[in-house]
Order: structure tokens, then C-alpha cells, then sequence
């Protein structure tokens, strides 16, 4: 049984339907590749897995660790380049307003997050830059 089920609906625009959940996902082009822009383009959804990833890896080892990761928020900064067109850097920075103060929890979560499985998958040619702002 598939995962994802997707279609084309024309302009650029695609829907993927992630089929346990029913839940839908709309992606456009970006505006300076011919699109509207109006929605996550899949790189930007790329740049999104691997925070994502991380935090919830970190929330596995968190929650494991009896350790509360409320609070914790990230920003992604996409980088692309050109000829080829596609990703160069994916910046992730996390913020976490009253993170744990141990250092022995504070770099398991950073080496789980590291070792989460998109960050894994990524072609070595897209650099990782990994932002722990606690």
C-alpha cells in the first residue's frame, strides 16, 4: 500500500494525500521558477522534513530522558543555487525558551537530531547548518 498518493492539477500546483491519515499537502512552484508561490514549493517541504526530523528525534530522546521539550521552536532558511538548479545550504535555528540545562542532555539532543533521518538521506552536496540557540 503506498504512503503518499499525488496529482498534477495543472499551473504548477500539485496535491499529495498521505493516505493513513488523509491529511493533503498542495506544493507550487516557486515565483522565481515560474510559479505562483502561493504554497510550500517541495524544496521548501525538503528544508521543512529535515527540521522537523530533527525535533522529532530530539522528542524521542526528550521524552525517553523524562526531559519536556515545550518551547522549542526552529526557523529554516532555504538556500538554492543555480546550473544546476537546486539546494545548496539548509540553515535550521533553534530557539528553546527554558531549555534543559544539563550538558550531557543538551548534546544527546543535538547529536539526535543530527542523526535524524532525513538529515541522513540528504545528499552530502546540500550543507547542514545546524543552529542551537540553548
Amino acid at each position: 500500500m503506498p504512503t503518499i498518493k499525488s496529482s498534477y492539477l495543472g499551473n504548477l500546483r500539485t496535491e499529495s494525500v498521505h493516505v493513513q491519515s488523509g491529511t493533503e499537502i498542495l506544493t507550487d512552484a516557486p515565483v522565481d521558477n515560474n510559479g505562483k508561490g502561493e504554497k510550500f514549493s517541495p524544496t521548501d517541504l525538503v528544508s521543512s522534513a529535515l527540521a522537523s526530523c530533527m525535533v522529532t528525534i530530539m522528542g524521542i530522546v526528550a521524552a525517553r530522558d523524562g526531559v519536556e521539550l515545550t518551547g522549542l521552536s526552529w526557523e529554516v532558511t532555504k538556500v538554492m543555487q543555480s546550473a544546476p538548479r537546486k539546494i545548496q545550504e539548509i540553515i535550521v535555528d533553534f530557539s528553546w525558551e527554558n531549555p534543559v540545562t544539563e550538558p550531557s542532555m543538551v548534546q544527546k539532543l543535538k547529536n539526535a537530531a543530527k542523526t535524524c533521518p532525513v538529515a541522513l538521506s540528504l545528499d552530502p552536496s546540500i550543507k547542514q547548518t545546524i543552529n542551537f540557540n540553548f
